[in-house]
């Protein structure tokens, strides 16, 4: 399919399983895309409905268009005494924007709302999510161009250069010498 950037923007989250019996949960995010995991801060605090608003990156090489790629987000409530509890997940595919980002060069898709997913299979809650994907292919046919134009215009140069010497040859043809003073017969 392609190289690219693969950037996801956690925004915020809604109605949220409350896993602590006192007090309110600390939910973190745990963003997982093929073997690369990255972890969102806590928001210590704000419990059922938490906000984030962060960017992570993903880096895509992907050999071919048959492969299924997919973004995991676990959310997970930090506990300080205790390990920290499984909340809920929401899996996002993100095939359509890779494969639209490799052919029009960028791709992006504004925060959308994503139902969160239990353990036990039920829904409960909402995450928001933004992703964008940049290709990598783009910067190359860039330069492609670039060079392209730049060999052009040098091209031109070299024509707008031979066109000018060329000129000067003939006005200095057209010119006589007559007692050591050149004149012109242009009018």
């Amino acid at each position: 399919m392609g190289k690219g950037i693969l950037e996801v923007l956690l925004v915020d989250a809604k109605g949220l399983q409350d896993t602590d019996l006192l007090g309110k949960i600390d939910p973190y995010v745990l963003i997982q895309y093929r073997s690369q995991e990255r972890k969102s801060s806590i928001a210590r605090g704000q419990g059922r409905n938490p906000s984030w608003n962060e960017t992570f990156k993903f880096q895509v090489n992907s050999p071919g268009a048959n492969h299924q790629h997919k973004l995991v987000l676990k959310i997970m409530d930090h506990d300080t005494f205790t390990s920290d509890d499984y909340i809920g997940e929401a899996a996002i595919t993100v095939t359509d924007i890779i494969a639209l980002g490799m052919e029009k060069g960028m791709m992006e898709q504004h925060p959308c709302k994503y139902r969160v997913v239990l353990g036990d299979g039920t829904y409960y809650g909402e995450i928001q999510v933004g992703i964008t994907f940049k290709a990598q292919v783009l910067f190359i046919h860039h330069y492609n161009c670039l060079s392209y134009i730049l060999s052009y215009f040098l091209l031109s140069q070299d024509e707008l250069i031979y066109d000018l010497y060329k000129k000067i040859q003939m006005q200095e043809e057209e010119e006589e010498e007559v007692g050591g003073w050149k004149h012109s017969f242009r009018s």
